[in-house]
């Protein structure tokens, strides 16, 4: 038995993996950090801080020098929901269209969280985001869909420049995603085909970014290391529901801050 409790919830097997398999499909296409920098892990729930390999001196005892490792602590995230015993049941009888409504909106506000903290920070959580440690100037995207493959490309070129080798992958909010979808450029070509032909690399779908973070993807600069990766456990039940939570723990850190520019909404 683990911290996650799951045997104690009256839930199936059966349930468990309907359950699950939910989970997992509604975080793929949302979870957008984890296409575009490294993932290390899962270290598992234990896993508490990640060592910088740095010190900071400190004062010793007298006659003494001291210095203290310096480590980045994971922080824990849950979101909990609830799931209908009647609708349980159901599933175990054969059904298909089952109301993870509640899962659904755990799934949203993770996914959201993990994101944000990647590409804009979370200074409680001692979080730096891409778009604040990268040293390069934020270049404005304006209203015009047709003109991102210009302003990526100055980006790719400000890379370059850097001595940063791609390819390279764009984080889109929800709202520039759809718009370069639905844009094209002069003569017909696609904008969302011309802005992938410029980075040799994907176009990610980044629910909570704002504006937009071109990303080397070279490997090795940017690292989301995560303790216990994105799961379900128990909370309690009644009558009506069973109260479930999804849960992770991660640390980020940009290792070369220089590998991404951020393009501001």
């Amino acid at each position: 038995m683990n911290h996650l409790l799951r045997g104690h919830a009256p839930v199936t097997d059966e349930g468990w993996a309907v359950i699950d398999d939910e989970a997992h499909q509604r975080l793929a296409p949302a979870l957008a950090a984890r296409k575009l920098v490294d993932f290390e892990g899962p270290r598992g729930w234990e896993h508490s801080a990640t060592s910088l390999g740095r010190t900071a001196e400190i004062p010793g005892p007298e006659g003494l020098r001291a210095r203290q490792r310096r480590v980045l602590p994971v922080v824990e995230l849950r979101a909990p929901f609830a799931v209908s015993r009647e609708e349980l049941r159901d599933a175990a009888r054969g059904a298909r269209d089952i109301d993870f409504s509640g899962l659904d909106e755990a799934v949203r506000r993770m996914a959201r969280a993990e994101n944000v903290a990647v590409f804009h920070g979370w200074r409680e959580a001692a979080i730096v985001g891409i778009g604040d440690a990268t040293p390069h100037t934020a270049r404005p995207l304006g209203d015009s869909y047709a003109e991102y493959p210009s302003l990526v490309a100055q980006a790719v070129e400000t890379l370059l420049s850097a001595g940063v080798s791609g390819p390279y992958g764009l984080a889109l909010g929800p709202d520039g995603y759809t718009g370069v979808v639905e844009t094209t450029e002069h003569g017909g070509l696609v904008v969302f085909d011309h802005l992938r032909a410029i980075l040799g690399g994907p176009i990610v779908w980044a629910p909570g970014v704002q504006g937009a973070v071109v990303v080397s993807l070279r490997g090795g600069d940017f690292v989301l290391e995560v303790g216990e990766d994105l799961s379900i456990g128990y909370e309690h039940h009644d009558a009506q529901s069973v109260h479930l939570y999804l849960e992770e723990s991660f640390s980020f850190r940009a290792v070369s801050p220089d590998a991404a520019v951020a393009l501001s909404a």
